[in-house]
């Protein structure tokens, strides 16, 4: 299992006459999957009138095998029977086989909504500001309460234990409730498509 992008490639051949529903039913899946943790974007194509991909992309192996082992993704291909029939699986690593996947197969079906795309990042201010958040509380209190009792010990060892003491607490404890924190502020444009998708399903 490696942290490199992986694009899997699904092939269906779609029962005569269901085409609209397959089309509606594949970019649904993406909407689905952009809700899902490194998911980096996806899309529908068609090759003569029969031959369908869908098209999607994680940030990794694992991220990929998480959602296609989900019961979410049970659901969705429980929908696509009596649609069509899956005939073939690629997928494959690495960024560059993404754009290669694009020229390789048709050209992409039009979609009834504009595909999710990977959230930009945030500012560098607003990182800095979160990252000062994490780290200024615990520096503070390992100041006023432990090191004035290490003040025989050596510097380099009063110091190796300040990092390790302030990064194990930034690391497990504050940064992951701090990104979720400020996950509306960090990443608004997501926050935004989510709130969209919510609006059409209701």
């Amino acid at each position: 299992m490696t942290r490199n992008p992986v694009t899997v490639t699904v092939a269906y051949q779609v029962i005569p006459g269901r085409e609209t529903e397959f089309h509606s039913w594949g970019w649904a899946v993406l909407r689905a999957r952009a809700r899902e943790q490194g998911f980096l974007g996806g899309g529908v194509l068609v090759d003569g009138e029969a031959e369908w991909h869908v098209v999607y992309r994680f940030d990794s192996e694992i991220s990929a095998l998480a959602w296609e082992n989900s019961a979410t993704w049970a659901q969705w291909a429980a929908r696509v029977e009596g649609l069509a029939r899956e005939t073939g699986r690629r997928s494959v690593q690495g960024s560059r086989v993404w754009f290669d996947s694009q020229t390789d197969l048709p050209a992409a079906v039009p979609a009834p909504a504009p595909p999710p795309v990977p959230p930009r990042p945030p500012d560098k201010w607003k990182l800095w500001f979160v990252n000062m958040s994490a780290v200024f509380p615990p520096v503070l209190i390992f100041n006023l309460t432990i090191l004035p009792f290490l003040g025989g010990v050596n510097p380099l060892i009063r110091t190796l234990l300040l990092c390790l003491a302030v990064t194990a607490l930034v690391t497990w404890i504050l940064m992951p409730r701090l990104q979720r924190f400020f996950k509306k502020w960090l990443y608004p444009p997501l926050q935004a498509l989510r709130g969209r998708h919510k609006r059409r399903t209701a």
